[in-house]
C-alpha cells in the first residue's frame, strides 16, 4: 500500500516549471479527507472576480482600501458599484469623540465616484455640532444619488439640533428630490420641518414604508397628517405624542392606506409640571386597530407621576408598554382594566407599595402578555407566583429583580424560584440586573 501510495504522488507531480511560473505564488492545499502532497501553483491575482469581491465585503473599510493597492485588478474591484451600496459615515472630532471618522479623501472620492451607487446610507456622529455640520455638507454633494434608506444617528446630544434648521432642511431636500426611491428614514432629534415632509412626500410617495422622526420639534399635526395623507404604504411610523391625533388615526385607517405594522409613540415629558397632554379619543384608535387589526402599538412613558391623568381612562389598543420612570398602582391599575391587546410590559421603577393585586388583574385581562420587567417596585412572593400561575406558560421573558420580591410567610426565595419554574415550564430564576 505505501508503493502504490508513493507511485501516485510521483505521477501527480507537476512537469518541470519554467522560470515564469517559478515566480507565482505556490500554496499547499490540504485535501478534504487529509493531507495531500500535491502542490498547486496559484497567482491571488487570478482569483475569479466573485471571489475576491466577497472577500472585500467581509473586510472592515480600512483594510479594504490597503487591499485595493495590491495590484490594479483589486483596485479596479475596490470600486465596483457593489461594494458601495451600503456605506456608514462616522463623522466626529478627535478630541471628544470615541468614534473613527472617515477619512476625508475617501469621503471625497465615494462622493465622486460613488454617489450614484449609494443606497443603504447612515449617518453616525458625535454630539458635536462641526461633525453634524459636516454630514449635512455630504448630503448636500450627494445630487446623483438613488438612496433607498437613510439613517442620521447622534451617539450623544445635541448634534443634528445645532445645526441650522436652513442648513438642514437644504441638505435634505437634496436627497429627498434625487432618491425618488426612499423607503425607510430615521432621523430622531434633528431640525426637520414641515416644508422638508412635504418635499420627501412630493418625490417619495410611492415607495415610503418606515418614518423614525421622534423629537422633531420643528414637525407639526399637519406635517404628519401630510405625510399619512399620501404615502399609502407607509408600514412603520415613530413619532412623539403631541403629533399623535385624532384626525392622524383617522389617515391611517383610510381605504387606500395598506396595514400600519408598527406605530411607536414617544410620551416625554419635557417641562415637568408644565404639559397637559390631550387625550386620543376611543373611537380614533378604534378604527386604526379595525383597518389594522394586526399593528404593534408602542408607548415609551418619561413622564412624572401626577402626568399621566390623561392616559388608559378608556379601552387602548396598545400592545407595548414601557415606563422609564416612577409609575403609579393607580396608573398599573388603569392598565390592567384598559389594555387588552397589552403584549409586553417594563416597569423600571413603582415604589413601596406591593403590586400584587395590579399584576393578577393585568394577567385576568391582558391575555396576550408574554413578556414582562419589573425594576425598582414591590410585589410579595405569594402575588407574583398567582400572577405568574395565571400567565402560564405563555411568559416568554420574565426579568425580575431579587430586590422587588418579598419573601412571605408562605414562600423563600429557594422556593420561589422552584415554584414559578414549574409554572413557566422551564428553569427561572430573578435578575441580579435589569436585562432590558
Amino acid at each position: 500500500m505505501k508503493r502504490a501510495r508513493q507511485k501516485v504522488v510521483v505521477e501527480n507531480e507537476a512537469p518541470q516549471t519554467s522560470q515564469k511560473s517559478k515566480k507565482q505564488k505556490t500554496c499547499l492545499h490540504g485535501s478534504v479527507f487529509g493531507e495531500s502532497n500535491l502542490h498547486v501553483s496559484m497567482d491571488w491575482g487570478d482569483l475569479p472576480q466573485h471571489i475576491i469581491l466577497r472577500i472585500f465585503q467581509f473586510l472592515p473599510l480600512v483594510d479594504r482600501a490597503r487591499a485595493s493597492s495590491v495590484c490594479r485588478r483589486w483596485n479596479e474591484i475596490f470600486h465596483m458599484p457593489d461594494l458601495w451600496r451600503r456605506f456608514e459615515f462616522e463623522l466626529s472630532q478627535p478630541a471628544t469623540s470615541y468614534l473613527k471618522s472617515t477619512h476625508p479623501d475617501l469621503i471625497q472620492q465615494i462622493i465622486k465616484r460613488h454617489a450614484d451607487h449609494l443606497q443603504y446610507v447612515s449617518f453616525k456622529v458625535d454630539s458635536s455640532t462641526e461633525s453634524a455640520e459636516a454630514a449635512c455638507d455630504i448630503l448636500s454633494q450627494l445630487v446623483n444619488c438613488s438612496i433607498k434608506t437613510l439613517g442620521l444617528i447622534s451617539t450623544a446630544k445635541p448634534s443634528f439640533m445645532n445645526v441650522s434648521k436652513s442648513h438642514f432642511a437644504s441638505a435634505l431636500t437634496v436627497v429627498f428630490v434625487n432618491s425618488k426611491s426612499l423607503s425607510s428614514i430615521k432621523i430622531d432629534d434633528t431640525p426637520l420641518d414641515d416644508p422638508s415632509l412635504k418635499v420627501l412626500v412630493a418625490n417619495n410617495s410611492d415607495t415610503l414604508r418606515l418614518l423614525k422622526m421622534s423629537s422633531c420639534p420643528y414637525v407639526s399635526p399637519a406635517g404628519i397628517l401630510c405625510v399619512a395623507d399620501q404615502c399609502h404604504g407607509l408600514k412603520e411610523l415613530s413619532l412623539n405624542y403631541y403629533i399623535l391625533s385624532d384626525e392622524l388615526l383617522l389617515a391611517l385607517s383610510s381605504e387606500k392606506h395598506v396595514d400600519l405594522e408598527h406605530l411607536r409613540i414617544d410620551v416625554v415629558s419635557e417641562n415637568p409640571g408644565q404639559v397637559e397632554f390631550h387625550t386620543i379619543k376611543k373611537q380614533s384608535w378604534d378604527a386604526l386597530v379595525k383597518h389594522s387589526p394586526k399593528v404593534n402599538i408602542v408607548m415609551y412613558f418619561f413622564l412624572y407621576e401626577e402626568e399621566f391623568d390623561a392616559f388608559f381612562r378608556e379601552e387602548t389598543p396598545v400592545t407595548h408598554l414601557y415606563f422609564g420612570r416612577a409609575v403609579s398602582k393607580a396608573m398599573l391599575g388603569r392598565i390592567g382594566m384598559n389594555c387588552p391587546r397589552l403584549i409586553e410590559l417594563v416597569v423600571c421603577a413603582n415604589g413601596l407599595q406591593p403590586l400584587d393585586d395590579e399584576l393578577i388583574r393585568i394577567a385576568e385581562r391582558c391575555k396576550n402578555l408574554t413578556a414582562m420587567g419589573l425594576g425598582e417596585c414591590e410585589v410579595t412572593c405569594r402575588g407574583f407566583i398567582e400572577f405568574v400561575k395565571m400567565c402560564g406558560g405563555r411568559l416568554t421573558q420574565l426579568s425580575i429583580m431579587e430586590e422587588v420580591l418579598i419573601p412571605d410567610n408562605d414562600y423563600s426565595l429557594d422556593r420561589l424560584h422552584l415554584e414559578v419554574s414549574r409554572h413557566l415550564g422551564r428553569m427561572w430564576f430573578p435578575d441580579m440586573m435589569p436585562t432590558w
